[in-house]
């Protein structure tokens, strides 16, 4: 049901008119500033679907413990106009992700404006003991759960739509003493922009040599592989999404014998995992988060003269923060990076239904083509500027409208929260 839904919305997007989603601005599913501000009813939750769907804050990624790698996600929260319960006395509620300190603070701004002398107070946030259920986004510390400085129950509903315009993910008037709030995480597209790799990534030409990724250009011809798995050329045909000056924190694949080092955002797509299949021309794993790659899985690499790729075993996952975010799309919608095989694509795990969804972009990309008369789009095209591609961006908000409208029907509510 889920994969219908998508491909609605994607079917929907590739027929979108590229004026009204191009360019810097608002663009599609931003929220509106009502006139007048209406307070949450007792159990209401905005938006109306489940907590950790792709229309909300997402999935669970996993606990984050002081211990873990993904430890360094978290940053403190020291805002004097926020009050923090801290009942454990460590300091744990005030660690939470940056989007979700961007929103609390946020938050603590609308709540002195709407009350003079009141500050926003957290009660909950970042659980490293387990008192919440299963996968709570309280482990990760994407959720908080709020009050009142005055502890005025009269005030909750109001302060849970103070949290819908700040930008929280997911609001839900949970209970009569406090408010939960969530957001996505930090490195899904649905939190910002999508699958990169850093700046420092590389790739094979057809000419030879290697380049890298931030200095790609249309009709740059650069080493992927087809669905059989086998080594072709593809076409580079533009960035789904290009930030020269962000750092971003990135999962490193690395592989032992031989030695490959692949860094790629959580929500991008990786072959890795078991074939499906033994001996030659065996089909490749399917595509899976970066986060989800684990060591003992297998990657494909490209062997020593490049003109074949071989399986490897990933020795080891870690985090590491990098300069730059680039995400190339090829005609083939697969990626050699750094000596192993990469899906162009994020967010969706099929890769297959996304390469269906930038068919126009392949149409369009081969029509300037055929009637350009120096045959192909050239390597000195004009630069492409920031930031998410109109096309990527509007396949993701119709998507999502789609999964949140189909939310709505009765059989597809589940709260999930706390």
């Amino acid at each position: 049901m889920l994969t219908r839904i998508v491909l609605v919305g994607l079917i929907c997007c590739s027929l979108a008119s590229p004026a009204r989603a191009c360019g810097p601005g608002r663009g599609y599913g931003r929220r509106r500033p009502p006139g007048k501000l209406t307070p949450l009813a007792y159990k209401q939750y905005i938006p109306n679907v489940a907590e950790k769907t792709l229309g909300a804050s997402g999935r669970y990624e996993g606990k984050i413990t002081r211990n873990s790698e993904r430890f360094k996600e978290l940053t403190p929260n020291y805002n004097p106009d926020i009050i923090f319960k801290d009942e454990e006395n460590t300091g744990a509620d005030r660690l939470m992700t940056q989007r979700c300190k961007d929103k609390l603070n946020s938050l603590a701004i609308s709540v002195m404006n709407q009350w003079p002398g009141v500050k926003l107070r957290v009660t909950e946030g970042w659980d490293e003991d387990g008192h919440h259920s299963e996968e709570s986004l309280h482990y990760e510390g994407r959720a908080v759960d709020i009050t009142t400085s005055d502890r005025d129950r009269s005030k909750y509903g109001m302060l849970a739509r103070l949290a819908v315009e700040a930008g929280f993910d997911w609001v839900y008037y949970e209970s009569k003493a406090h408010i939960h709030c969530s957001v996505k995480a930090e490195n899904s597209v649905a939190a910002k922009s999508g699958g990169c790799f850093p700046a420092s990534a590389r790739v094979s030409l057809e000419r030879g040599g290697t380049k890298s990724v931030k200095d790609l250009k249309p009709g740059d011809r650069v080493l992927a592989a087809d669905d059989e798995g086998k080594l072709v050329y593809s076409d580079f045909l533009m960035f789904l999404d290009r930030a020269e000056a962000t750092r971003r924190v990135f999962y490193v694949i690395e592989t032992r014998e031989p030695r490959r080092r692949l860094p790629l955002t959580a929500a991008h797509l990786l072959f890795a995992g078991e074939p499906e299949g033994t001996g030659p021309g065996q089909a490749l794993p399917k595509a899976t988060y970066a986060s989800e790659v684990r060591a003992g899985q297998l990657v494909y690499i490209t062997d020593g003269d490049g003109r074949r790729l071989r399986p490897a075993r990933v020795e080891k996952v870690y985090l590491e923060e990098m300069a730059g975010t680039y995400a190339p799309l090829t005609v083939q919608g697969t990626l050699v990076v750094n000596q192993v095989l990469a899906s162009c694509y994020a967010v969706v795990e099929q890769h297959a239904l996304a390469h269906w969804a930038f068919a126009p972009v392949r149409m369009s990309y081969a029509a300037k083509s055929l009637f350009s008369p120096s045959g192909p789009l050239m390597s000195n095209s004009t630069v492409q500027e920031n930031g998410v591609h109109w096309y990527s961006s509007a396949l993701y908000q119709i998507g999502t409208w789609i999964l949140d409208s189909a939310a709505l029907h009765p059989l597809g509510m589940t709260l999930d929260s706390s």
